[in-house]
C-alpha cells in the first residue's frame, strides 16, 4: 500500500491554556485528543504522528518533514491565540503542505470589521455596526439601544458576556471600559442586537474541487433563563460558574430551501473571497425581519469529536472519522499530493 505520512499538530498540554476551565488542558481537551487518535486510526492509507511539544516543534518538523501536516493547533503556538497564524507560517517557511487556513486568511478573519465590510461588498446581509477605538476619549457610544458590543479581534467568544448586551449609555460605557482594561483588546464593535434564529453553515472542500455542504445547525436557547440575553457567551464554553454553562443546545435547523440556499451561497462567496481552505464554519443570525445576517467566519473551526462541525457531519451521514477523511482529502487534492491507497 502507498501511505501518506501525516503529522498532526496540536496544542501543547504542558503549557498554560487560558481558554480551558482550569487554565491548563483538562479532561475535555485530553478526551478530544484521544477521540481524534481513535478516529484517525480508522483511516487507511495514512500514517499519523502527533506533535504537541511546542518547544521541540520547529526541530521536529525540520528534521522529519511529513508529507502533510494536519493543522489542528487551534490554540496557537505555545497555546497563545495571538500566535495561531504562526503555525501555518512556520509550515510555509519549511515547505510542508498543510490543512486549513493560511496566515493571511487567519489574520484577515481575525478583524471582524474588515470581514463585515468585505461581506457587505459581496452583497451579503450584515448587521449595522459602529467601530470603536478603545483608546479614544471620549468613547464612541451607541445611538440605538439595546445593542451588542464585542471585541473586534478575538476568538472563542472572548468578551461575549451577559453584559455585552447594553440598554443605555451608562451600561455601554461601562462595558467598553471593561474591554479596554484587557491589554489584548484595542478596538470593539457596536452592532444590532439580533434575537432571531442563529444558524451555522459547515463547508468541507475547496472552490476548485467543490464542497461538501453539511446540514445547517441552529443554536437552541430555550433552556436559558429568559432574563438572560440569548447569545453564545464565552461562559457557555469555558466557565462552569456561568449561568450559560450547559444551557445551550445545538440542533438541526428547520429552514426553508430558499433561505438555506442563500446561506450556502453567501458562505461559499465568503470562503472564496477570504481565501479559506479545506473547511470552514460560517455563522448567521436573523434580525426581526427574518433575514439572516453574518455573525462570524471561523477559518479553522474546532475539530473536536463533539463540536459543531462533527455534529453537522453526523447529520449528513459522516461519522467523525469520515469528517476527518474529507478534510484530509480536500488538502491532498489542493496540494496535488499523491492520493494514498
Amino acid at each position: 500500500m502507498r501511505h501518506l505520512n501525516v503529522a498532526v499538530l496540536l496544542g501543547d498540554p504542558r503549557l498554560p491554556y487560558a481558554y480551558a476551565v482550569e487554565g491548563m488542558f483538562g479532561s475535555e481537551e485530553l478526551e478530544a485528543v484521544e477521540q481524534l487518535r481513535t478516529a484517525l486510526e480508522r483511516l487507511p492509507g495514512y500514517r499519523f504522528s502527533y506533535l504537541d511539544d511546542h518547544a521541540a516543534l520547529i526541530d521536529d518538523l525540520r528534521d522529519r518533514p511529513p508529507d502533510l501536516a494536519l493543522n489542528f493547533c487551534d490554540t496557537g503556538f505555545r497555546n497563545d491565540w495571538e500566535l495561531e497564524r504562526d503555525i501555518p507560517a512556520l509550515l510555509e517557511i519549511l515547505g510542508i503542505p498543510y490543512t486549513g487556513a493560511d496566515p493571511m486568511s487567519i489574520s484577515l478573519t481575525t478583524d471582524k470589521a474588515l470581514v463585515r465590510a468585505l461581506a457587505a461588498g459581496q452583497g451579503i446581509a450584515v448587521p449595522n455596526e459602529t467601530y470603536v477605538d478603545l483608546a479614544a476619549d471620549p468613547l464612541v457610544l451607541p445611538s440605538i439601544y439595546p445593542c451588542l458590543i464585542k471585541p473586534n479581534s478575538s476568538g472563542g467568544s472572548f468578551g461575549i458576556t451577559r453584559d455585552c448586551v447594553v440598554h443605555d449609555a451608562q451600561e455601554a460605557e461601562a462595558y467598553l471600559r471593561w474591554l479596554a482594561e484587557h491589554s489584548t483588546v484595542t478596538d470593539a464593535l457596536i452592532q444590532d442586537f439580533l434575537t432571531g434564529a442563529e444558524y451555522t453553515v459547515g463547508l468541507v472542500g475547496n472552490p476548485s474541487t467543490g464542497f461538501t455542504v453539511l446540514p445547517p445547525l441552529q443554536i437552541d436557547y430555550t433552556a436559558l433563563d429568559p432574563g438572560l440575553p440569548p447569545i453564545l457567551t464565552y461562559g457557555s464554553k469555558a466557565n462552569p460558574d456561568s449561568p450559560y454553562w450547559e444551557k445551550l443546545r445545538f440542533r438541526r435547523a428547520d429552514i426553508d430551501d430558499v433561505k438555506w440556499s442563500r446561506l450556502v451561497d453567501d458562505s461559499v462567496k465568503l470562503f472564496r473571497r477570504l481565501g479559506l481552505r479545506d473547511y470552514a464554519r460560517i455563522d448567521f443570525r436573523e434580525g426581526e425581519d427574518g433575514q439572516p445576517r453574518l455573525l462570524d467566519v471561523n477559518t479553522n473551526p474546532t475539530w473536536y469529536w463533539n463540536g459543531k462541525l462533527a455534529l453537522m457531519a453526523e447529520w449528513a451521514g459522516y461519522p467523525y472519522h469520515e469528517l476527518l477523511r474529507l478534510i484530509l482529502e480536500a488538502a491532498v487534492a489542493r496540494h496535488g499530493l499523491e492520493t494514498p491507497t
